[in-house]
């Protein structure tokens, strides 16, 4: 199996195209092309990971973060980003970075922290704008069914829980076929009239594409008209953040506690305690201070994420209980995750979850 099955599977669910603007995910080092041998799962890459990868045999290192985000000028190995891709090219392993696009995925990493909390069916705390689109296309009476299984194969039609979403109206199209065409249906330089459906999806953009392709593919005519729309749609299955709530109301210092031990905490950064018990929780892995203001709109009690700021606490405000949990604590289960999706589609996916702890951070 080469690289680029597993990396083309997890752009498949977590697209590179909803990365956010500043993000670096990717492959960053390495050959796609290459026969995996084996792959090691980590938040993070470093020296120790790469050492990490090479005892284990590894020639693929899946990391949540990207270990370069911004363009390198040299490869002295004056910092560590350097000496890490530096061990890696050497030691011919392939580095890939699944982020902010794996962040904003709706089975991603705040869905994992959801099941960590025990929150059953959660929402997309800021879901996303300006990722859908809708496919219309023309084509024959007879032909309806087989270009809307194509379409529906290729990913299209889907939304939230429901597939095969579409929907179609009746109509008559007209055209004439030149001395130089192969019509489907009527006779050359005559004008012929035909019984047509019109056929409308709904579709990521991302996968519009490969649903063309399966348009294209099953249409029978020589000429298939079709239009794409850029839709406004807020898509609120895609998106960062998350929040839900608890099937009962838990005392707030109780669900405190458990949230540190839960996730390993060294220590939970809070603001004041406003409510003797908490019901609705609102989280985003990482850094997720700019989510604040969504987590208030949705009522929730307790806010989670990491890497809050000393000025940011007071933007609490008294409305809501801010839980800064550290940004390595909050992620710390994405390897657990990926593996997970891989193990879903590979039966022959040979992974190690690194045993490295990265976390920069120490607590006394």
């Amino acid at each position: 199996m080469k690289i680029s099955a597993v990396t083309n599977y997890l752009e498949s669910l977590a697209p590179l195209s909803s990365q956010e603007g500043y993000d670096n995910s990717g492959m960053i080092v390495g050959d796609k092309e290459k026969e995996l041998t084996k792959a090691l799962i980590s938040l993070d890459c470093t020296e120790e990971i790469i050492e990490e990868a090479i005892q284990n045999g590894c020639n693929l290192i899946i990391a949540h973060h990207p270990i370069v985000f911004k363009g390198l000028k040299s490869f002295t190995g004056k910092n560590y980003v350097e000496r890490t891709v530096i061990s890696a090219i050497k030691n011919d392993i392939a580095i890939y970075a699944i982020h902010t696009n794996l962040d904003n995925y709706r089975g991603g990493v705040n869905k994992k922290i959801s099941d960590k909390l025990g929150i059953k069916n959660p929402k997309v705390l800021s879901p996303s704008k300006d990722t859908l689109s809708k496919i219309s296309v023309f084509c024959p009476v007879a032909n309806t069914n087989d270009v809307k299984n194509a379409m529906f194969q290729a990913g299209a039609g889907n939304i939230g829980e429901y597939s095969h979403c579409s929907f179609s109206a009746g109509g008559e199209g007209t055209f004439m076929a030149s001395e130089n065409a192969n019509p489907y249906v009527g006779n050359k330089n005559e004008v012929h009239k035909e019984e047509e459906v019109k056929i409308e999806v709904i579709a990521s953009n991302h996968k519009l594409s490969k649903i063309l392709n399966a348009l294209l593919e099953a249409h029978p005519y020589e000429e298939v008209a079709y239009d794409i729309y850029p839709l406004a749609n807020i898509n609120k299955y895609e998106g960062a953040g998350m929040y839900g709530d608890l099937e009962s109301p838990i005392n707030t210092e109780d669900f405190l506690q458990n949230l540190k031990k839960s996730f390993n905490c060294g220590v939970i950064r809070h603001t004041a305690i406003l409510k003797d018990s908490i019901s609705r929780v609102a989280w985003c892995g990482g850094s997720g201070s700019f989510l604040l203001s969504n987590a208030k709109r949705v009522n929730a009690d307790i806010y989670i994420t990491g890497d809050f700021k000393y000025h940011e606490f007071f933007d609490a405000e008294n409305q809501i209980l801010i839980a800064d949990i550290g940004h390595y604590e909050s992620e710390q289960f994405t390897s657990e995750l990926i593996a997970e999706l891989c193990a879903e589609n590979f039966t022959n996916f040979a992974a190690y979850l690194s045993k490295t702890n990265t976390n920069p951070i120490k607590y006394l």
